[in-house]
């Protein structure tokens, strides 16, 4: 791997375990992080996702140069920070001061290129997904450095979101609204429809490209920095495949399930679908429906696919 390819790792990671956190969440939102798909507690739980995930970097992707770690004032207690390969990024460092404190995963990936010594090349993953096979840097790049886009196949997804807003009068999801205003604004700019689902996975970008593309759409961007939860009008980060898309900067794949898994903890056949695809990722998805006795069998799975301790833990 030549020095212009080498590639950083960059996870979003909260602990919403812990009491401080808990107390900065509760006194700025007045609620706790249970119910809604907003704001439930699927989405700040710990389960030491992040170190099994950082033991598959370590089985199936050991060329990464350096792994760096978006918190909110929290460090992993497992974590070795001495270990000159880890940095942890506070969200201070990269959010405007609007955004302090964000409780919100669609901003905070706005801001992924302002992380200090970030690579050009660079692959993105929350705490819950995983590597499940060997990886190369050609597995996110094609040989001119371009980053692959991994979409799900949904010919009908454009009209079914059609139907269900205008038609059927029905609310989209935090995450399908915030999909669809990126496809909106790449359709104002571009001209071009873009409406696949992305693969909700590990992915790569580039640094440059991601920049660009804050800067083309700032204007629309910077407005939900003070979206400190999840609002109606979050752009999700698909914009930052779709563009690149549609400028000839990156190269569109379809997946299936032998590519990219999404295993969701409450649905505990999802286990047995997991070890017949075989997928290169896949993710264990918490979610509001998911109870604690599901995040605990997850974690047992985990503990028994990623048993070898890494390099990155004390």
């Amino acid at each position: 791997m030549t020095k212009e390819r080498e590639v950083d790792i960059v996870y979003t990671w909260v602990d919403g375990n812990d009491l401080a956190w808990q107390e900065r969440h509760a006194a700025f939102t007045g609620i706790k992080p249970v119910g809604a798909d907003v704001d439930c507690k699927g989405r700040y739980a710990d389960n030491d996702e992040l170190k099994f995930s950082l033991r598959s970097v370590e089985k199936y992707a050991p060329w990464i140069r350096r792994v760096f770690i978006i918190t909110d004032s929290q460090v992993p207690s497992w974590l070795d920070t001495t270990n000159p390969r880890v940095r942890i990024v506070d969200h201070k460092e990269i959010l405007p001061p609007e955004a302090i404190p964000c409780f919100n995963a669609q901003v905070i990936e706005h801001y992924l290129h302002n992380i200090p010594g970030l690579a050009e090349h660079f692959i993105y993953s929350n705490d819950d997904m995983f590597f499940n096979r060997e990886v190369r840097p050609e597995t996110f790049y094609n040989s001119d450095g371009l980053p692959y886009v991994r979409l799900l196949r949904s010919p009908l997804r454009s009209l079914t979101i059609w139907l269900k807003d205008k038609l059927l009068k029905k609310p989209l999801s935090h995450y399908n609204s915030g999909m669809k205003r990126a496809s909106d604004l790449v359709v104002a700019k571009y001209g071009k429809r873009l409406s696949e689902k992305a693969h909700h996975n590990i992915d790569g970008y580039l640094k440059s490209d991601y920049r660009k593309t804050f800067e083309t759409f700032s204007n629309e961007i910077s407005p939900t920095a003070v979206n400190h939860i999840g609002a109606g009008n979050d752009i999700q980060r698909i914009l930052y495949s779709y563009v690149p898309l549609v400028t000839g900067r990156a190269c569109k794949e379809y997946v299936d399930k032998h590519t990219s898994f999404m295993l969701r903890i409450h649905k505990h056949d999802h286990y047995e679908r997991m070890e017949k695809y075989n997928p290169i990722f896949f993710c264990l998805n918490d979610s509001q429906y998911a109870t604690d006795a599901d995040r605990a069998l997850a974690r047992k799975y985990l503990e028994k696919r990623f048993p070898e301790k890494s390099q990155f833990e004390k």
